[in-house]
């Protein structure tokens, strides 16, 4: 393992209910990552989507990429949310998303830099679970520096 859960919240600004990588296994500074989220029934969003089919909603497997994401362009420039720095999602295109994701289904995801254009980063990200595959798309993310209280 190469981050831990408490690891990842030091690059990521969410929290519960809404941080959605538990752990990355392999990072690539400035190039790609991989990293899961164990998808459980307890999720708070499965009380409604669906009651009696719990799917994992489309738009939270492209958050959990774009976080994934977020980890990867925050780790490349050693940046922190802590010291004014967030990472905005800005676009997906050519999503394709092929298979529910179901409690018990541990998420694969995968980014990789394609660009880094003064603070737009644009990535290819891939989601899977075991060898089947969830989802692909290209995410757009911007860095925003912001006040430090």
């Amino acid at each position: 393992m190469i981050l831990d859960v408490n690891e990842i919240k030091e690059y990521l600004p969410q929290r519960y209910p809404f941080l959605l990588v538990d752990r990355v296994v392999e990072l690539d500074l400035g190039k790609s990552i991989v990293a899961y989220k164990n998808v459980t029934v307890n999720e708070p969003f499965f009380q409604g989507h669906f009651p009696g089919k719990p799917i994992m909603p489309g738009v939270l497997i492209i958050e959990a990429l774009a976080q994934a994401a977020g980890v990867l362009g925050f780790k490349s420039q050693e940046k922190k949310p802590k010291d004014g720095y967030l990472y905005y999602f800005v676009g997906a295109d050519n999503v394709r998303l092929r298979r529910p994701v179901v409690p018990g289904d541990q998420l694969r995801l995968e980014a990789e830099i394609i660009t880094n254009r003064r603070g737009l980063y644009k990535f290819a990200t891939r989601a899977s679970v075991g060898d089947e595959l969830v989802g692909t798309m290209t995410i757009l993310c911007a860095e925003r520096q912001m006040d430090v209280d």
